[in-house]
């Protein structure tokens, strides 16, 4: 009897510990071995606006271009000898299917040569066709096959709002065709441009925009073009928050007379002006008039300039206070509101003549 209960007990042992072996060998089969890579969990489906935010980019990419600038320096002081070394680079954006490329002034300014690279990497060698300085605009043209240029869609800039997203496509740093996402900031901001005129109605957006990103697309969630990336506001020289750009609308209103006549044409009177720092020590406000040129718009409106008398009496001329409405505080924004006009609009300006205020209508005429 206690010879058939051990052997009972045994054979459950046994059977126990064969159980347990077998479980513990699935459990070892079921685990991955020590360097294994582990498997990867499913990610399912983007999220909408990160997959809207992917397309943005896949359609937008074929649209913007690399800007390489090449100067010719000497090997030094006593050589007769020259050399082409990298000036900088930058973005730009095709404009057109004739090949015409938008970017900065400040890109290209300096340049010997320019050489565009496409999305496809392919590169070519860059004509300067115009540029405007004032508004910080290039246009560049290249020789390439109208199939290969995919010109970016244009939006509107004067119905943005704070708020909306940005998308910033651009290679800072030399690294090409990168997306910076972001809001538009603000509205309205004023920035100073490479010809020392203030650029109006810029865009502020923390879409971040790096060196070499300047010229390229500042883009809203259509991916429409809404601002040329222009400059940062920053200690350090990298971007700290807060970026610019030039409105598209300026851009659409310059750029087709840069790839037409290699200029901008500004709309204006055919005055010239007192300097503000003399005019402020006379008048709280307005731009006075110096000189009006013989057979200018000014001069068929009746414009009075500062004369002086033979006997030596110096009168005062007329003093602009606003243009169509718009105050015109100092020289640089009259300019800035007249180019709001095309040539051969009129626009009415309000005038201080002889202490009283009178309403003059100027057809604007072409500067060069």
């Amino acid at each position: 009897m206690k010879h058939s209960i051990s052997k009972s007990l045994w054979s459950c042992a046994v059977l126990l510990a064969v159980s347990v072996g077998t479980f513990g060998a699935g459990w070892a089969m079921n685990q991955p071995s020590p360097g294994a890579p582990r498997p990867i969990a499913d990610r399912g489906p983007l999220w909408p606006d990160e997959q809207a935010t992917v397309e943005l980019f896949e359609e937008a990419k074929s649209s913007v271009v690399y800007i390489s600038r090449y100067a010719t320096r000497r090997a030094n002081v006593f050589s007769t000898s020259s050399m082409e070394v990298a000036a900088g680079t930058g973005s730009g954006f095709i404009w057109d299917d004739l090949g015409h490329i938008v970017t900065n002034f400040h890109v290209v300014a300096g340049a010997d040569r320019l050489v565009v690279t496409m999305s496809d990497q392919s590169t070519h060698d860059a004509e300067l066709v115009g540029t405007y300085p004032s508004r910080d605009l290039a246009v560049l043209k290249v020789d390439v096959p109208r199939h290969k240029l995919r010109p970016m869609p244009i939006g509107s800039s004067e119905d943005l709002r704070v708020g909306q997203k940005t998308f910033a496509i651009g290679n800072p740093f030399g690294l090409d065709y990168s997306l910076t996402t972001g809001i538009v900031s603000a509205l309205d901001r004023t920035m100073m441009s490479p010809a020392r005129r203030t650029i109006e109605g810029v865009i502020q957006t923390d879409s971040a925009i790096n060196p070499g990103n300047s010229g390229g697309p500042l883009l809203d969630s259509a991916g429409r073009l809404i601002g040329v990336n222009t400059m940062i506001v920053s200690s350090t020289g990298s971007f700290a928050g807060i970026g610019f750009a030039v409105p598209v609308d300026v851009v659409n209103r310059v750029v087709p007379q840069l790839v037409s006549d290699g200029r901008f044409t500004r709309p204006g009177l055919g005055i010239g002006l007192v300097r503000d720092d003399v005019t402020r020590r006379y008048f709280d406000e307005g731009v006075l008039i110096a000189s009006v040129a013989e057979g200018s718009a000014a001069e068929r409106a009746g414009l009075k300039a500062v004369r002086e008398s033979g006997t030596g009496n110096v009168f005062i001329g007329d003093l602009i206070l606003e243009v169509e409405g718009v105050e015109t505080s100092d020289q640089n924004t009259l300019m800035n509101v007249l180019e709001r006009y095309d040539v051969g609009e009129t626009v009415n300006l309000r005038l201080l003549r002889e202490n009283e205020e009178v309403t003059v209508p100027v057809t604007l005429q072409a500067l060069r």
